[in-house]
Formats: C-alpha cells, sequence, structure tokens
C-alpha cells in the first residue's frame, strides 16, 4: 500500500513539474490559437460525420441488403 502511495506522489509531482516548467514558454496568442483550431477541427470533424451519415442512408435507399 506505501509503495502505491508513494508512485502515486511521483507520477503527480512529475506531471506538476512538466506543466509548471513548460507554462512560461506558452504565450497567450498561442493558447488561444490552439482553442480555435481545436474547435475549427471539432466542427469539420461533425459535419463530416453527418455528411457520411446521410450519404450511407442514401446508398441503403437505393440498394436494398439481399442474401
Amino acid at each position: 500500500m506505501a509503495n502505491l502511495l508513494n508512485e502515486t506522489g511521483t507520477r503527480f509531482g512529475t506531471v506538476v513539474g512538466t506543466i509548471l516548467s513548460i507554462l512560461p514558454t506558452i504565450s497567450s496568442g498561442e493558447i488561444i490559437r490552439t482553442a480555435i483550431l481545436a474547435a475549427v477541427g471539432a466542427m469539420v470533424s461533425f459535419m463530416v460525420s453527418v455528411l457520411l451519415k446521410i450519404l450511407v442512408q442514401r446508398i441503403k435507399k437505393k440498394r436494398p441488403f439481399r442474401r
């Protein structure tokens, strides 16, 4: 049990240390640009999913399933 707690503390310390060492090098402009690109990517992904769903439905209507 003590080993598990020690390992968790080490992981947590490593993650927090990494974040704190990277944080000063990132500007607010980069964060905003990243957020905008993520939003655009999510919208494009959603639109492609919807269009593919419509396309598959149209193909299924034209060709009924045959055994």
